[in-house]
């Protein structure tokens, strides 16, 4: 596809994009199911007082809450979906805006049961999960209900703060809205002056993949300029998003956001700051490889835009349905059900979106809800990285598939501790099966440079100065000093200049703004978990290469487990322990000896 030449929704393939209507026929059966949802609250209030009853009672109240909630999920997921493929559709929008007031509402007024939970009291739960199977099901969910129970605050209080999570999440939605439907960036350059769209969609694909350097970095400019240009209101949404977690871990009665964020999970402080410790411990590691990347594209001095220019002269070209079939053969360890669902769900049941469309959103996730296809977005570009996206976002897919078919409604979510283990872990498994089998130069340096140019520069350099930048703006926030655009493009601009190296060249206002292209950064303390997550990855995909005993069982028994133990007890379960920073030096070994293959590959 010409990355001059990005087509608008409407012309999209419809093999090419999502099972919506396997979700709901139609945008007016979502709108019949919302108001549906709606009416069904003063249904759910009923079971407020009674839980305690007896036995007979919470099971009602909390069979009437899952599948309350269970049909909330399905019908903000495909609200949500329709909005991210196409940013600019305004009837998608305001489904979106409409699905997130309904799921406030829903939270406040499903927020009596942890109280009454409470009330009911631990001993009293033990003696009626004895007797009753159903409701011993529970008893993960309520010991870690009771593990909380300090943070845990009043009926009324807790009601209040369901309400709040509607309007505490609008600077996210204003800085989606402004960043994906209402930026319009300049036209990038090639190197004999013809210009080029710039979008979201394009930006972190074709654009900074592009051989010709003028392209990467009028793309950069372009799009760096246009955030600057917006660096007040951008600064002050992600600062109103760090006030309203330091305001959550207040109001739940927590020292710090970060031990807040981490308590939910049961995540011990020590596992963020021992990736920390280690990352600033690896980072020669990271200079060699800059300083390599440098002498192959043959540059004077090397700078951000330069970080995913293309070393090979000639990239392999992988259409969607081949990059399925050599992800397929990947993955063939993990056992012919796995690989056929795969197949199933990329090329039959339209589980992904595929190629990119003007109003997009950037990026790619998987998203779906129990009773839905775990459906992926993503912008393909029938290439090596799109190919490793691809395999990334069918991990988590896979994940949410077998944790659905395996676990009751309870444990059907997982925490984002462990989603990007199984994503990370795909990746890991398709590199060393083509590294081993694929013998055209041109393929295997491409492949080497997505793993440590793409897959590890993003999880293993820009998301651990992201959690630096995340720790020391909520810290700022915890002791009452300002954040301002400026102090924050300084701070970030800081981490990235000692990230770099000596010899990387540094343009302060633009990769000082590169925090306001991050998303995550609205989710509290989601970024570290990248790190983290591909060094669970390659600690488990490295048992199977090996060939170690029970290690696909392992990992297949991690895949069904969802939320039934806490996140690191699911992860040493199946063979790796992330209490330790073991794991992450071992990861940062494998990438070491990408940098050593490549350093061969390109002489």
């Amino acid at each position: 596809m010409a990355i001059s030449t990005i087509p608008p929704r409407s012309k999209a393939i419809k093999k090419y994009t999502w099972n919506a209507e396997s979700v709901f026929k139609s945008p007016k059966d979502w709108e019949s199911e919302v108001q549906s949802i709606l009416k069904e609250l003063p249904e759910i209030k009923k079971h407020q007082g009674k839980l305690g009853e007896d036995p007979e009672s919470l099971i009602d109240g909390l069979k009437a809450v899952e599948a309350l909630m269970k049909r909330v999920q399905r019908a903000f997921m495909y609200a949500a979906f329709s909005y991210s493929v196409d940013t600019t559709n305004q009837k998608s929008s305001a489904m979106y805006g409409k699905a997130s007031s309904m799921y406030g509402q829903v939270a406040g007024a499903v927020s009596f049961v942890n109280p009454e939970l409470l009330e009911i009291g631990r001993a009293k739960l033990d003696e009626w999960m004895n007797r009753n199977e159903i409701l011993a099901e529970y008893r993960h969910s309520f010991d870690d209900l009771f593990r909380q129970q300090e943070h845990v605050r009043s009926a009324e209080v807790e009601e209040i703060l369901g309400m709040l999570a509607d309007p505490l999440s609008g600077a996210s939605e204003s800085t989606s809205m402004l960043v994906n439907a209402d930026f319009k960036f300049a036209p990038a350059k090639t190197s004999k002056g013809k210009k080029i769209d710039v979008t979201q969609g394009n930006i972190h694909t074709a654009l900074m993949e592009s051989p010709d350097r003028k392209v990467r970095q009028t793309a950069f400019e372009s799009y760096m300029d246009k955030h600057l240009e917006f660096k007040n209101t951008l600064a002050t949404n992600l600062s109103t998003s760090i006030k309203s977690n330091v305001f959550n871990m207040r109001a739940r009665k927590h020292k710090s956001s970060l031990e807040a964020s981490l308590f939910n999970n049961n995540i011990p402080v020590e596992v963020f700051y021992n990736l920390i410790e280690t990352f600033k411990k690896k980072l020669p590691i990271w200079h060699r490889y800059f300083e390599l990347r440098r002498k192959a594209l043959g540059l004077r001095e090397i700078t951000y835009y330069d970080m995913w220019a293309p070393i090979t002269k000639k990239k392999p070209k992988i259409p969607f349905e081949q990059a399925v079939e050599y992800i397929c053969e990947a993955l063939a360890p993990l056992g012919k059900e796995y690989t056929d669902t795969i197949r199933q769900g990329t090329l039959k049941d339209r589980w992904v979106d595929v190629y990119p469309n003007q109003g997009k959103q950037n990026g790619a996730f998987s998203y779906g809800a129990p009773g839905t296809f775990p459906f992926i977005m993503m912008s393909y570009t029938d290439e090596v990285n799109s190919m490793s996206t691809l395999a990334h976002e069918l991990g988590h897919s896979m994940h949410s598939y077998l944790t659905w078919k395996n676990q009751p409604f309870t444990y059907s979510g997982y925490s984002l501790f462990v989603a990007e283990v199984a994503s990370n872990f795909n990746q890991a498994m398709m590199r060393g099966h083509l590294l081993k089998t694929i013998t055209d130069k041109n393929f295997l340096i491409a492949l080497i440079e997505e793993a440590v140019g793409g897959n590890f520069f993003r999880y293993f350099f820009q998301m651990p100065t992201l959690a630096r930048f995340e720790l020391e703006t909520h810290q700022r926030v915890e002791r009452g000093e300002p954040l301002t655009a400026d102090s924050m493009i300084d701070l970030m601009a800081d981490l990235f200049t000692e990230g770099f190296g000596p010899k990387v060249k540094v343009d302060r206002p633009r990769v000082g703004m590169v925090w306001s292209t991050f998303s995550h950064l609205f989710a509290d303390y989601y970024v570290y978990q990248y790190a983290t997550g591909i060094s669970g990855a390659h600690a488990l995909s490295g048992r199977i290469l090996r060939g170690e005993k029970n290690a696909v069982e392992d990992y297949l028994g991690f895949l069904k487990s969802g939320s039934s133990r806490y996140p690191l007890d699911v992860l040493q379960r199946a063979g790796v322990d992330l209490r330790s920073p073991k794991p992450v030096e071992e990861t940062f070994a494998v990438m070491e000896s990408y940098i050593d293959r490549l350093e061969e590959l390109v002489g």
